[in-house]
């Protein structure tokens, strides 16, 4: 079902009629979208590459997305914002009538966990979703880093390879641990069977990277987003005894040069105030590209 709107929401009664030229038409997207919806969001290909990679991994109608995918049209019919709704709400436009738009729907929508994305982006979203939505349970200021060629070349690690099957209970006690230090909540509480069958689906589509030592996870990290334009990695993880020696280093300089060759760019979020970190991946070759935040909404 398409729901139309006129400009900016403020206050429902004070919308005055607008030319036709300022309607815009949200409406869940299908899999018959799938190339116009790409091509869109390949206009910023670092800043959707999760989008993008849901959209090529599941297609835009799945329950693997955790969310619905709605397009946002003019009054001609061409897209001018795209919006992943729910569990990680994730949005895609230049439009302030789009970013109203999707507000509406994610203040209806009771699965939204959190929002994400470029920080001008989620401010002008917030401004038209917190008048009525959902208050926030902790607000993240993080940044964009992004890798390119030529990477810096250190010690090969030899063992570094996909996860197995095998490694799932290992990798799912160290991602719940970083979850819960991110955002104040177990995954393996909350949901642990949803948990281990999402990570276990992203073990065998060879999307998470081990070093394993006499059996023991030494290094670990995951791809979330994968397209031709970028990769967007997650829960990178040095075992604590093995950090200070330059394996994580290793490790990230071998897998980057690995994914650039099939990629442009490799990309990844960090906390704003952790200079440690920061510091870590300018070793390693990575350059700060934009500001970001994640907002965890109140349950």
């Amino acid at each position: 079902m398409a729901v139309t709107f006129m400009q900016q929401e403020v206050v429902p009664q004070a919308i005055a009629p607008h030319a036709a030229t300022d309607l815009l038409t949200v409406a869940p997207l299908t899999d018959a979208d799938e190339s116009e919806t790409l091509a869109f969001l390949a206009a910023h290909p670092v800043h959707t590459v999760v989008m993008s990679g849901f959209i090529r991994d599941n297609g835009l109608e799945s329950p693997l997305n955790r969310g619905t995918f709605y397009g946002c049209r003019n009054a001609r019919g061409q897209l001018v914002g795209v919006a992943l709704i729910g569990h990680a709400t994730l949005i895609e436009t230049n439009d302030d009538n789009a970013f109203a738009s999707f507000a509406h729907l994610a203040r209806e929508c009771p699965s939204v966990y959190l929002i994400h994305g470029e920080r001008g982006r989620v401010q002008r979203f917030w401004r038209h979703y917190e008048p009525w939505g959902r208050c926030p349970r902790r607000i993240k200021h993080e940044l964009m880093l992004e890798q390119r060629p030529p990477v810096a070349v250190y010690e090969p690690v030899r063992g570094l390879r996909l996860a197995e099957s095998a490694d799932l209970e290992q990798l799912a006690a160290v991602n719940a641990g970083m979850i819960e230090v991110e955002c104040g909540i177990n995954p393996l509480t909350r949901d642990a069977i949803g948990f281990r069958v999402r990570l276990l689906r992203r073990i065998e589509q060879g999307r998470v990277w081990v070093w394993m030592q006499q059996g023991k996870l030494i290094f670990k990290v995951d791809v979330v987003g994968d397209t031709p334009a970028a990769v967007y990695l997650e829960g990178v993880w040095v075992h604590p005894e093995a950090r200070g020696r330059g394996y994580g280093l290793r490790c990230m300089s071998q897998l980057g040069r690995a994914l650039l060759a099939r990629t442009e760019t490799v990309c990844l979020i960090v906390d704003a105030d952790s200079t440690t970190t920061q510091a870590f991946y300018r070793k390693a070759g990575y350059k700060m590209s934009a500001h970001y935040d994640t907002i965890y909404l109140q349950t």
